[in-house]
């Protein structure tokens, strides 16, 4: 079969078990991939166009197109993306000859700083998540884990129950791409973790009593995956943050992730040490931190220096 003759579904395909195979590419990778992929796929395709003989000019089309939808840089740039790492697939098992898509830049990267919580908003979201009632055990935990560690909420809902047994002073995370990593517990993330597994244990012994297969993740669930989904974790941490008194459009898993980085390098956090925990491949990732703490101590300055006030006399 020529690459001609393969319908462009079986490219994403092939590409995306390729990625898998050869990079142990993260599950949400491939996801992004695939929806990208159809997405360029289905604007081709009422144009008779196919991956193997469109041209640059084609690709850019799909992007400008895109622009016009009103899509934000970040997203223009992570299609193009995948684009790029489709077409270097197709070039490698010899089903072009080229990449079409080599030459093209992608839009430049938003400047914006990632919305952080102050140390204060933080201490009322966990105090918050360990007021008595239902799941008050799963909640503190959830939230201690988060803010102690810095994990991506994948990795907090995914963490195997075998990897907090025996009251660990470190926690071993597996990360994007496989990779792995260890994190320090806080004493207060320990406790919590301590508190959950009792209550979860008692909960399992009755899940097997009647016959129903254990959960290999510490935050189990009954639903398809096995564990508690990214989904349902938004949800909840919203209800926490209302609850908190915490403007809920502040607080997501990934602004408890910032606050982590934020509130370590503020309180003298080497800036290595932050990104080895938090698993960031390039320091320079991580250096965006640094820049939040500037603006934050100019807003500071600029809010109570007696000279920085407008009305100040001569």
């Amino acid at each position: 079969m020529t690459a001609a003759e393969r319908t462009m579904p079986n490219w994403v395909q092939a590409f995306l078990e390729a990625q898998a195979a050869e990079l142990d590419a993260a599950t949400n990778t491939q996801l992004a991939y695939a929806r990208d992929l159809s997405i360029f796929a289905d604007w081709l395709t009422p144009k008779g166009l196919h991956f193997a003989t469109l041209t640059q000019d084609d690709v850019e089309g799909f992007l400008i197109a895109s622009e016009a939808e009103g899509l934000s840089p970040a997203t223009r740039a992570r299609r193009l993306s995948a684009i790029k790492q489709l077409f270097r697939f197709a070039f490698e098992e010899g089903w072009r000859d080229d990449n079409p898509a080599i030459q093209i830049k992608g839009p430049g990267k938003s400047k914006a700083l990632p919305k952080i919580l102050s140390e204060e908003e933080v201490a009322s979201l966990l105090r918050a998540a360990r007021a008595p009632g239902k799941g008050a055990a799963r909640d503190t935990c959830l939230m201690e884990l988060l803010y102690a560690t810095g994990m991506r909420v994948t990795e907090l809902v995914t963490l195997p129950l075998s990897a907090v047994r025996g009251d660990p002073q470190m926690l071993l995370i597996r990360g994007k791409g496989g990779k792995e990593r260890m994190v320090p517990l806080s004493p207060p993330a320990r406790a919590a973790m301590a508190d959950y597994l009792a209550i979860r244990d008692e909960e399992e012994d009755a899940a097997r009593q009647a016959g129903k297969r254990a959960s290999i993740y510490l935050f189990a669930s009954r639903g398809k995956s096995g564990h508690l989904t990214r989904q349902r974790f938004f949800t909840l941490i919203k209800s926490i943050a209302l609850r908190a008194n915490v403007d809920p459009a502040k607080v997501t898993p990934h602004t408890l992730r910032h606050a982590f980085a934020t509130h370590l390098l503020a309180h003298g956090a080497d800036l290595r040490a932050i990104q080895t925990m938090l698993g960031h491949a390039d320091v320079a990732t991580t250096e965006i931190y640094t820049h939040v703490l500037d603006e934050r101590l100019t807003d500071l300055v600029m809010q109570h220096h007696p000279l920085a006030k407008a009305d100040r006399t001569s």
